[in-house]
């Protein structure tokens, strides 16, 4: 199975452009204490170095109008804060970056004509090089470091302690082989992306990340119950013919949900930043109707389930899913998850 999958593309009913709120508004909810930390933290002027061109790079930006919300928010702090510092006549440039199968057409064609700013695509992983030397002054990332760059090696080893039989995640009740495979494939990725990250953006330049979390702590994320759901209805269809427990047992999830502890310890070995904030809350999303629900967990993971299981049998499940979407409200409301969603907000000063 490829390693993961980029959001679902185009902007159809299934598409992740018309199934992202949840994450849309995540990300609203912390704009103003990114902007304050940006103004109370950034000398334009000394970042530039008499440069006229002013760069913002979006890291996993996805597709639909998410991104395009952040990154021009973004660049309008920076406008405020050159007019605050004397600084006209500066351009702007914005990239956007994601994995090469991402829909760049979808997103350019929902960036704004005229625009203020020059705009391109970074296909690539994040987890390596993407951008020249000390090349870019703010990078964003928002609800994307917790995706890991592969699935485990571990966990693909039948046989091994860490062979996640019926399940496609990690829970309070997972092995400790499980959990220590999922955390250790996260501490590698979080240190190539920062390692990464440490020689693209330029001194005194800013980094800010927003990313699904748990409090320090804790195991299972507040949306994890969605893995419990699907699992059950794959169960079923193991039942009844329709796949094979194999497929079920070699498929995981690669998605980690860190905690603060997580985060600090990557940044502090890593060297190269300054914490400016780095702070766990958990934000308001709104009421989310189960069945919306379920469409916002298909945009994001059905390209993912789709290389492991084949794209007629995920159809199924997610058919089976909106079929019992009566018993996913009643998990959600036994989990407590009523309008809320739990997230680190990091804003990082290169050294």
């Amino acid at each position: 199975m490829r390693e993961s999958s980029p959001m679902n593309a185009g902007d159809g009913a299934y598409s992740y452009t018309k199934n992202s709120t949840v994450q849309r508004d995540a990300a609203s909810g912390v704009k103003d204490a990114i902007k304050e930390a940006i103004m109370e933290n950034f000398d334009i002027e000394k970042v530039l170095g008499g440069l006229t061109t002013f760069t913002i790079a979006d890291l996993g930006c996805s597709v639909g109008p998410n991104t395009v919300f952040a990154m021009e928010s973004l660049l309008e702090t920076v406008e405020h804060k050159c007019r605050q510092q004397g600084l006209e006549d500066r351009e702007f440039q914005l990239l956007f970056n994601d994995q090469i199968g991402n829909d760049f057409n979808t997103l350019f064609a929902a960036l704004p004509q005229p625009r203020s700013y020059f705009a391109a695509a970074v296909p690539g992983s994040f987890y390596g090089r993407l951008f020249p030397c000390s090349s870019v002054h703010i990078a964003y990332s928002s609800f994307a470091i917790h995706w890991l760059s592969k699935v485990p090696d571990e966990l693909q080893r039948k046989g091994s302690a860490a062979w996640n039989a019926g399940r496609i995640h990690y829970s309070d009740d997972s092995s400790e082989a499980v959990l220590e495979a999922y955390a250790d494939q996260f501490q590698r990725d979080m240190e190539a992306f920062f390692r990464a990250r440490a020689q693209e953006i330029v001194p005194g330049g800013v980094m800010v990340i927003v990313v699904p979390a748990v409090p320090d702590g804790a195991i299972t994320f507040s949306g994890g119950v969605a893995f419990r759901f699907l699992e059950s209805i794959l169960s079923d269809m193991v039942k009844e013919g329709v796949i094979e427990q194999d497929q079920v047992d070699s498929f995981n999830v690669p998605n980690v949900y860190p905690c603060v502890k997580d985060l600090r310890r990557v940044v502090e070995r890593n060297g190269c930043f300054e914490i400016v904030k780095m702070e766990f809350g958990e934000v308001s999303i709104g009421k989310v109707e189960p069945e919306n629900s379920i469409m916002i967990i298909r945009a994001i993971f059905e390209g993912c389930m789709a290389n492991h299981f084949g794209a007629m049998v995920v159809n199924q499940l997610f058919v089976r899913a909106m079929q019992n979407k009566l018993q996913f409200a009643e998990i959600l409301n036994s989990a407590g998850i009523q309008g809320t969603i739990s997230q680190i907000m990091v804003v990082l000063k290169r050294i």
